[in-house]
């Protein structure tokens, strides 16, 4: 006797139109949680220049940028600082939207692991968390302490995304180091040097004289001079950390790429050295605060990424079907 035809009670549902959609647009999934990540370091620059050109109140209100009105309005207390605001909520829309258009493509890559899914689910909630964070820095008139945080969920954002990044390109295997114990805890101290560094770098620039508005003058309670020094001190200890690191990599078996990824952070920490130097000694031109704030924000995305180097994911040995649970 022949095996029966499969009726259309047994074949599985045919995908909607939406979903086609999304299936066809499966291959531009790495180009998105790219542009993901250019977004959340370009959104530091763009919330840098409203600060540096003391445009925070430029849009009186949140979430609309006057009174009555979710766009500017012609007024001449506010002049061109309106624009510069209102095109800072713009820049935030265009990363809601890329955000989100991230958070839906990775979730539909079935066959991943369920750890890589709800990573990329991060930049979306970690956006619309910002947004309301910008709306109370708003509303309690630019208080330099939330625009503290505001900046450092930011760079929180940039290290998120840039993990993502690495992890959609990896396998869904268990994690192996791929260099000597002293070596791996060495990087991991690295990475949490690179916390009060940030830290007190957002400190340092709440505590000068870009308080964001020309009305609100309200800085942190901090000696800029003395946070400042202590900022240099712990960049150097990052520097030193990082020297050590690239010693070991010559003195032990390594592979190429960690050497080549930590010689990346060398050189970017060291411009930023520079920049910071140079905007401290020329009295923080809103120039070279903005390349700073840029730089820092790449520091912090290139040394996420030399350290994600130093170990590897391979795929695992079966893959999981579409539609069947996927590995955590």
């Amino acid at each position: 006797m022949s095996t029966a035809t499969r009726t259309g009670d047994d074949a599985p549902p045919a995908p909607s139109a939406l979903g086609r959609v999304l299936d066809r647009a499966a291959r531009w999934t790495r180009a998105v949680v790219i542009a993901n990540l250019v977004g959340q370091l370009a959104i530091i620059v763009t919330g840098g220049f409203v600060r540096l050109t003391g445009s925070g109140l430029g849009c009186e209100t949140w979430p609309e940028c006057h009174p009555g009105s979710f766009t500017p309005v012609r007024h001449a207390a506010t002049g061109y600082h309106q624009a510069i605001e209102f095109g800072n909520r713009m820049v935030t829309f265009l990363l809601v939207v890329v955000a989100a258009a991230t958070a839906v493509l990775v979730w539909r890559q079935r066959s991943r692991a369920a750890s890589l899914r709800r990573l990329g689910l991060v930049p979306l909630l970690g956006v619309l968390v910002q947004a309301v964070l910008g709306g109370i820095t708003v509303l309690t008139d630019l208080a330099p302490l939330m625009v503290a945080v505001h900046l450092l969920v930011s760079m929180a954002l940039v290290w998120l995304s840039t993990l993502l990044l690495v992890r959609l390109d990896e396998g869904d295997g268990p994690p192996h180091r791929v260099v000597d114990p002293g070596t791996w805890t060495l990087s991991r101290v690295l990475g949490v040097v690179l916390v009060p560094v940030l830290a007190l770098g957002t400190i340092t620039t709440g505590s000068g004289p870009h308080g964001g508005d020309d009305v609100h003058d309200d800085r942190l309670p901090f000696d800029p001079e003395s946070v400042a020094r202590l900022h240099a001190a712990t960049v150097w200890l990052f520097v030193l950390v990082l020297a050590w690191l690239l010693w070991r990599t010559r003195r032990f078996p390594t592979p190429q790429r960690v050497r080549r990824a930590l010689l990346a952070v060398l050189g970017l920490v060291l411009v930023q050295g520079v920049v910071g130097y140079v905007q401290y000694f020329t009295g923080l031109p809103i120039g070279l605060v903005a390349i700073h704030m840029l730089l820092a924000a790449c520091l912090t995305a290139t040394t996420t990424w030399a350290l994600l180097t130093m170990r590897e994911r391979k795929p695992v040995a079966a893959t999981v079907p579409d539609g069947a649970p996927a590995q955590a």
